[in-house]
């Protein structure tokens, strides 16, 4: 069976991790944050120069080798984290899927603990004999 394998892109300049698909496209799969800081100042130092925000983030994205739509939404959460915009910090989101994680594994404990639980309490029932 073929498995999709991981081309790595590393220029000074640009670094990012692409799988590879049979039909020989790529799929990014990590931008390091280098690369995403240089992204956004790209497109807000450039932005003057075209007609819209868009147009802008699209030429960068197209000389960086990454999407349009994934360029542009890393520069909407850059306002929300620099507070220039509405919406969950990247910070408060990394604490939240934190804590997500952290109940579900407490509740997958107790799950255990009410089954080991029940299961002793019958193996200990003296109307069970």
């Amino acid at each position: 069976m073929w498995r999709p394998g991981v081309l790595v892109v590393n220029r000074p300049e640009f670094r990012a991790y692409f799988l590879t698909w049979k039909d020989g496209t790529f799929m990014p799969v990590r931008y390091d944050q280098d690369t995403k800081a240089k992204a956004i100042r790209l497109v807000r130092e450039h932005a003057g120069d075209y007609p819209s925000e868009y147009a802008a983030i699209t030429a960068v994205a197209g000389r960086l080798g990454m999407s349009a739509e994934t360029l542009r939404k890393w520069i909407r959460q850059a306002a929300v984290d620099e507070g220039q915009a509405p919406g969950v910090s990247s910070e408060a989101a990394k604490e939240i899927r934190e804590l997500k994680r952290k109940v579900s594994e407490l509740e997958r404990t107790i799950e255990i603990l009410s089954a080991a639980a029940g299961f002793f309490a019958r193996e200990h029932d003296p109307l069970r004999r």
